[in-house]
């Protein structure tokens, strides 16, 4: 049976991925399912650390996960690593004495303690030092009000967390607010649109990109672009004798590694490799997403029966987020690149006969399954099929965090 869990990024103030937040669904078609919070939870933690394997999910960052009182008075957390899970204590969860009992112990035992949604009330203050996290809604509350919470709560040693941070210039005030931790989309949109030039360098790795993409790319090409550059080279290496592969001999030779994965994967390498060094000074999560993103449409794409160019769905994603690496319009940055009609017109106007499949990707990595199963059923794909996907391409995107 097929597992579905949603996940929202955590980010530090080094705009760095701390952890997920890891949502519950049990099918994109039923998108907030009758469940109680105990089957819900009890669901999420089997299905990510059990049956998809939590490393594949969090890459090694920590696990938000949503614990109702039943769940934390039986210390239920106690099963899984303190490493990983972070038990997230939901709203309406009161501040008993069992509850609080079962924090101390679970606090006493490793684990991070945070509080979700929180609206400060006094007596919390007998729970409050077990918590390691105090989640806020920046959106929800004035900035007034959550500085008068985040007052009280410095009697506390405790971080502070800003849900549902969408912009950069939220990310900022929310920042010099004091905050600690930040979950939102903000890193996936243009920081600055100011219609500069783009330097020389970077046109050319754009550039590097977009021709590694073209059907009529001369394999010869990429194979020199390869053997020349020391850098690329060491990469190849690392990323074919990577776990993705699960080979029992290395790959120790450049043509070895090029006769292995063939000229469509060598084509993605490079314009991986390239996407990477274009995003130095960008969140790391940034690029980790564009890669989900292009495999996940390419699998998606290869199961539509043929109607796609699923070479084309490849490169759709992974440049779905350049306007947020280069910090400028989606416009501007199309202008300049060899792409065809279909991909500009889904990147720039979300229309077109592509752009479903933009939709697809970016509901299901959100856990939006309103318009995920919306845009499933206009591209005539099973939906049983998305969660296979979506764990691949994360697998594939695992394979890359280290080069």
């Amino acid at each position: 049976m097929d597992v579905y869990v949603g996940r929202q990024p955590i980010f530090g103030k080094n705009k760095k991925i701390f952890g997920y937040e890891l949502l519950f669904r049990d099918g994109i078609s039923n998108m907030f399912p009758g469940t109680d919070g105990e089957s819900a939870t009890s669901k999420v933690l089997s299905n990510s650390f059990l049956s998809i394997g939590i490393e594949e999910i969090t890459a090694g960052a920590a696990a938000f996960v949503n614990f109702p009182e039943a769940l934390i008075v039986k210390k239920i957390p106690l099963m899984f690593s303190p490493r990983v899970l972070v038990v997230e204590v939901l709203e309406d969860t009161g501040p008993s004495a069992d509850v609080v009992e079962a924090c101390r112990e679970l606090s006493s035992r490793g684990y991070l303690i945070a509080l979700d949604d929180f609206s400060y009330r006094p007596e919390y203050r007998v729970l409050l030092p077990h918590v390691n996290i105090v989640k806020l809604d920046f959106r929800a509350q004035d900035p007034d009000a959550l500085r008068e919470t985040m007052q009280e709560l410095k009697a506390f040693p405790l971080s502070l967390l800003a849900e549902k941070v969408e912009t950069h210039s939220e990310f900022h005030a929310s920042l010099d607010m004091g905050f600690s931790y930040f979950q939102g989309y903000f890193f996936s949109k243009p920081e600055v649109l100011c219609g500069k030039d783009i330097s020389v360098p970077r046109l050319n790795l754009l550039r590097i990109m977009a021709e590694a993409n073209k059907e009529d790319f001369e394999f010869n090409k990429l194979e020199e672009i390869i053997t020349r550059e020391l850098g690329i080279s060491y990469k190849l290496l690392r990323y074919v004798n990577s776990a993705y592969f699960r080979r029992r001999e290395s790959i120790s030779s450049i043509k070895q590694a090029i006769v292995l994965l063939g000229e469509r994967q060598i084509r993605q390498f490079v314009s991986l490799i390239a996407m990477s060094n274009l995003a130095q000074d960008k969140p790391g999560e940034l690029i980790r997403i564009s890669v989900v993103r292009a495999k996940f449409c390419e699998l998606a794409g290869s199961r539509d029966g043929g109607k796609t160019d699923v070479d084309e769905l490849f490169t759709l994603g992974l440049f779905s987020l350049i306007d947020a690496v280069m910090d400028d319009s989606m416009e501007t940055l199309m202008e300049k690149l060899p792409l065809s009609d279909d991909i500009k017109k889904a990147l720039i106007s979300g229309e077109g006969i592509l752009s479903d499949y933009l939709k697809l990707v970016i509901g299901y990595e959100r856990a939006d399954w309103g318009n995920t199963a919306l845009a499933a059923s206009r591209l005539g794909l099973n939906e049983e099929s998305l969660p296979r996907c979506f764990k691949e391409a994360l697998s594939w995107a695992n394979s890359f965090s280290d080069l």
